[in-house]
């Protein structure tokens, strides 16, 4: 079964749209556009997808074949877009109503096909990027909990300090103390 669509697991950032560009250019594909998720390839370059699936599996990447699968891996792509639109949109839209925007499709299917392929529910998954988000923007230093929580859309900065400990075991504050270290370390360097 030969494709120039690729569907691929495990891509989570601008980085691994380069990883996996390059990868398949090294392997002698013709990549013509690499998004999260997704790989197109040039017109008469169809690959099988069991062929490369190796390749990018030793990048720690994994081509899906099921369709199920490869919503579930899209609709991932699609909440980082929504996390950008929590910033920057003046009246976000909720998490289904984005999606189904998107999608063009119910939010109850969305949501029954990323639990059963992904074993979490959307809501959760969304938790965990942005609490990935919070310690992110923690490690910069540059922004209060207040702050960060007005950007993620959290109703105070209280429910950012409870979701935080909740998902990472850990308070808020425990968290800037470990990176105390950290940010020792590299103020030295600088």
């Amino acid at each position: 079964m030969k494709t120039n669509l690729l569907h691929i697991k495990n891509m989570v950032c601008p980085r691994c749209v380069e990883a996996v560009q390059n990868l398949l250019v090294k392997a002698g594909y013709e990549p013509t556009k690499v998004t999260l998720g997704q790989a197109q390839l040039a017109p008469g370059t169809p690959v099988d997808p069991r062929v490369v699936a190796p390749l990018l599996r030793e990048a720690g990447f994994d081509v899906l074949l099921d369709r199920a699968e490869q919503l579930t891996e899209q609709i991932k792509g699609v909440l980082q877009e929504y996390l950008e639109h929590l910033r920057t949109a003046p009246a976000p839209l909720t998490t289904s109503a984005f999606l189904a925007d998107r999608f063009a499709t119910t939010y109850s299917h969305l949501s029954k096909v990323f639990s059963r392929t992904a074993n979490l529910t959307i809501e959760k998954y969304l938790i965990r990027m942005k609490i990935e988000r919070v310690k992110e923007l923690l490690s910069y230093g540059e922004m209060t909990l207040v702050q960060i929580a007005d950007q993620l859309r959290y109703s105070s900065g209280q429910h950012l300090s409870n979701q935080f400990r909740q998902v990472t075991g850990r308070s808020v504050s425990e968290f800037r103390r470990m990176l105390q270290p950290e940010r020792l370390s590299m103020d030295a360097l600088g």
